[in-house]
């Protein structure tokens, strides 16, 4: 999975990992700062400027009733107490990102890694690696709700199966499509549940309402063969009806899948196929733009 180890400065390779060992990465939640306290105030007050009417109905919800206020971060024991009860989901603290394979199985065993550390004041706007506002604030609020609990957890499975298998690259597309950057059709209109959208200000408007990103219908074989960028906005956004779709249609073996797409080409972000559900055509403004970006740092 390409979580940004490249330049992230918070990794913990796997050397001695061996499978099952469920707290090998699992470290005492630290005793945050005041400074940085008053940080996750000001991430989170600018996030509830944002959020309503953009993000999902639940979202909003589970923030208070899990005891995540904009006060301080919050001990995840107390919010563990009320999370296990609803979905049997707890928060573990890990120092940062892990390997793939142990953070599959913590998936599949109901723990959620959140990283033990908070972005700086330099990093408000963006910071590309999991810190503890991302974890916390944009992943458990979700967590609640028992049928997104249940993909998490079979996410987690596949996950462990597509190592073995090689396909580990398909799968994490799957993740970063909904997990990170879904959307989701409620009778209200088109809301947010993806935790890289929740945990920024500006994406939180950009995937709702700038012209530039296509939002697609979500289509399983379609995310498995799609690129995606980790830093900028997305060219296109997939959308779900409910979690029960999103459940249904991922709830099976995927072997026989990767055995079709084997060889099938990499459909590029912002590409249009034939037989896309686009639900809103994009214009590709932004998108080019970014492109131009990504061209000249790579020049350097």
């Amino acid at each position: 999975m390409d979580k940004g180890i490249g330049s992230a400065e918070h990794y913990t390779a796997g050397e001695g990992w061996t499978p099952g060992n469920l707290d090998f990465f699992t470290v005492k939640q630290k005793e945050f700062t005041a400074e940085e306290h008053d940080i996750w105030r000001t991430l989170y007050r600018r996030q509830l400027d944002i959020l309503p009417k953009r993000a999902i109905s639940l979202f909003m919800d589970s923030l208070s009733t899990l005891g995540i206020s904009q006060e301080k971060v919050p001990d995840f024991n107390d919010v563990n107490n009320i999370l296990m009860k609803r979905t049997g989901w707890q928060v573990v603290a890990v120092p940062g990102l892990i390997p793939d394979e142990p953070f599959f199985e913590l998936l599949a065993n109901r723990r959620f890694p959140s990283g033990n550390f908070i972005r700086t004041k330099k990093q408000m706007d963006y910071i590309q690696e999991p810190d503890v506002f991302h974890d916390l604030f944009g992943h458990v609020p979700i967590l609640a709700d028992p049928l997104f609990g249940d993909y998490m957890e079979a996410y987690g499975k596949g996950g462990l199966k597509a190592a073995k298998l090689g396909t580990i690259d398909k799968l994490a597309r799957l993740y970063w499509y909904t997990v990170e950057f879904g959307l989701i059709q409620e009778p209200q209109g088109l809301r947010i549940y993806g935790a890289g959208i929740l945990s920024s200000p500006t994406e939180s408007v950009f995937c709702l309402e700038d012209k530039s990103p296509h939002r697609i219908g979500f289509d399983l074989k379609r995310i498995l063969q799609t690129h995606y960028q980790i830093d900028d906005f997305q060219d296109n956004y997939f959308v779900i009806d409910s979690f029960r779709q999103l459940l249904d249609e991922t709830y099976a073996d995927f072997t026989p899948v990767y055995k079709e797409l084997r060889g099938a080409p990499v459909i590029m972000p912002g590409e249009l196929r034939e037989g896309d559900a686009v639900l809103q055509r994009g214009t590709g403004v932004y998108a080019a733009a970014a492109a131009q970006r990504r061209a000249q740092r790579a020049r350097k």
